[in-house]
């Protein structure tokens, strides 16, 4: 995609985090997910680095080779119109310039936002040390800046995920580290595994950055999050797993019954079709 279709793309997702209704975003993980969530209504599409990794056949952690990361969100936005956003995890990179390095690549498949985690997968070291993590986001934010592309940068904090500290030290550093990672160039704040929203509502007041969050099943409704002052709400793998957990039941059911009835289709294969329908209009 050329950066002047992504300019603008880019620049209309960041004002989706500053004006209401909050920014929804059901998270695709190929060209089907992507078109159906488009189709839906949904304003943007966000990738999902687990449902993407399972889709290329490997467990979610950045074990899916980079490459196939890259030419699946290529695809993912050469089927839609509207901005993508990528899950890069950790930034498939050890140190800042090699993050950079796959910015540029997966602004290049045409993404104009990306998500970049502040945890490890190391349980020995659970979290990135701030300047570390900072200075991720800074080059992040350089390599969008020489590719001439705004991307809006999703800084993941992990320290709930990763139950780092105790309540009170979780909150003050996911501060610290919100104040650190937006004068470093980030959009966006993405406290993941925080879902009570008596503290979302207090971290939305104290950091200077649109906050985003997971919406589980069992939370509260979009209305009463928003109310909370939340910016962007994601569902991750959600998704996903729901759509595998359906296939695995309709396959067990069908082997274990020899019946055909779980697989009356509730879209047709012309449904299918018209929404694949070709795009002269389509850059």
């Amino acid at each position: 995609m050329k950066s002047d279709v992504q300019r603008p793309l880019a620049e209309d997702f960041r004002r989706r985090h500053h004006r209401k209704p909050l920014l929804l975003l059901a998270n695709a993980w190929d060209p089907i997910s992507a078109r159906l969530t488009e189709a839906a209504g949904y304003d943007a599409v966000a990738t999902t680095s687990g449902g993407m990794a399972w889709a290329l056949g490997f467990a979610d952690g950045e074990n899916a080779p980079w490459h196939e990361v890259v030419a699946a969100t290529e695809r993912i936005v050469r089927s839609v119109r509207v901005p993508v956003t990528a899950d890069i995890e950790e930034g498939y990179g050890a140190t800042p310039e090699q993050v950079a390095l796959s910015v540029r690549d997966i602004i290049r498949a045409g993404a104009v936002g990306i998500n970049l985690e502040d945890g490890t997968h190391d349980a020995a070291r659970p979290m990135r040390d701030l300047a570390e993590a900072a200075d991720r986001i800074r080059a992040a934010r350089a390599a969008a800046n020489a590719e001439g592309v705004p991307i809006v940068i999703n800084a993941r904090i992990d320290l709930y995920l990763k139950r780092v500290g105790t309540d009170e030290t979780r909150f003050a550093d996911t501060v610290r580290r919100a104040e650190a990672y937006a004068a470093a160039g980030a959009d966006c704040i993405f406290p993941f595994g925080l879902v009570d929203l008596k503290v979302v509502t207090e971290l939305a007041r104290a950091i200077p950055l649109p906050v985003n969050i997971v919406g589980r099943a069992g939370m509260p409704p979009v209305a009463e999050i928003e109310a909370a002052g939340v910016a962007r709400v994601s569902i991750a793998s959600g998704l996903t797993l729901a759509m595998m957990g359906a296939m695995r039941r309709m396959a067990e059911e069908l082997r274990t019954s020899g019946r055909f009835d779980a697989l009356a289709p509730a879209m047709t294969r012309d449904d299918a079709q018209r929404l694949f329908a070709p795009r002269i209009d389509h850059m």
